[in-house]
């Protein structure tokens, strides 16, 4: 995969290695070593740094994951709306735990603290698109969407 061709349409952006950051990880689902490199050279900054963008940022990863990222979101709202079922829902229907990836690579389950849909509680993503008012009866039909 050639890093560079990828991230340079966000060369000259103010803040332009988040866009490019987030352009990789559409392409592999996480950052790897030679993507976070390949960033620090195209973006003339010290390694460190590009890594400490990659690592600072929820939304990233440098640890290998599955293509579709299902977050779902812990704030308040959400836990008192009943995430916790629906946590059970995803966990059960995929197999694996908050945390992990199942062994396909299709699938990966994270929190993240908000994810601004508080109208629509309990909130979960995948791949950013949003899916609100979820219970885990509607579980097996938006994972549906993505085999």
């Amino acid at each position: 995969m050639d890093y560079k061709e990828i991230m340079a349409p966000y060369q000259d952006l103010p803040g332009g290695i988040i866009e490019a950051f987030h352009a990789i990880q559409k392409e592999q689902s996480y950052l790897t070593e030679d993507a976070i490199i390949a960033a620090a050279e195209l973006f003339e900054i010290p390694v460190k740094d590009a890594y400490g963008v990659a690592t600072f940022y929820s939304y990233f990863s440098v640890n290998s994951r599955g293509r579709n990222v299902i977050r779902i979101c812990e704030s308040a709202p959400c836990h008192i709306a009943g995430a916790n079922e629906v946590i059970a829902a995803l966990e059960k229907e995929l197999g694996i735990k908050m945390g992990e990836s199942t062994p396909d690579g299709k699938f990966a389950l994270e929190f993240a603290e908000c994810v601004g849909q508080c109208q629509a509680t309990p909130v979960i993503t995948i791949n950013g698109k949003p899916y609100g008012d979820v219970n885990a009866e509607k579980i097996p039909a938006i994972l549906a969407e993505y085999e």
